[in-house]
């Protein structure tokens, strides 16, 4: 995948097919220790163990339509390419939470991608999940919170064409405010 973002939207999408309804994701960038964390945790259906520890190896997936899973294999080469790593934690029935680090002036490191973009899919096209995302960069940092936009707009559905083009450039324009 060229960019963080699309792992985010492969990664989520993960989470709606596992029954969650509440997903939070995190996008840290630390400039002071170098490093870039990506964290997604979710309430869905969870693994065990043993589905944790074989989640990570391309040729495992718990999808009948194809018999491979690449999304987290590929996270996982991207992290270790960016001097990063990938750490995955799950109880079944509690959810899921990943953890990718990558260093942040790395080469290799993938960009962020468009974080608005996929962010505006996610709320718009998942009307039944409670998004919460959270961007940090040094001291400034901003959240926005799907439900919270659900409590503003009563009535007025999230996937709407204007809605969801408010959440993209609301989230750019929030984006702004992290640049140095």
């Amino acid at each position: 995948m060229r960019d963080i973002s699309l792992h985010v939207l492969d990664l989520v999408q993960n989470s709606l097919a596992a029954g969650a309804t509440h997903v939070y994701i995190c996008i840290e960038e630390d400039l002071a220790n170098n490093l870039l964390c990506l964290t997604i945790c979710d309430d869905g259906c969870g693994m065990s163990e043993e589905q944790c520890r074989s989640a990570l190896d391309p040729f495992y997936t718990t999808r009948t339509t194809r018999h491979v899973g690449l999304g987290l294999s590929l996270l996982q080469a991207a992290t270790e390419r960016a001097g990063g790593q990938l750490r995955l934690r799950s109880q079944l029935g509690k959810g899921t939470t990943l953890i990718a680090t990558f260093e942040y002036d790395n080469l290799d490191r993938a960009p962020l991608g468009d974080m608005s973009l996929t962010l505006m899919s996610l709320i718009a096209l998942s009307e039944q999940c409670q998004f919460t995302y959270k961007h940090c960069r040094g001291e400034q940092e901003f959240t926005l919170s799907s439900e919270e936009l659900r409590r503003e707009l009563v009535g007025v559905p999230l996937d709407h064409p204007q809605v969801a083009a408010w959440i993209r450039d609301y989230v750019r324009e929030l984006e702004k405010t992290l640049e140095v």
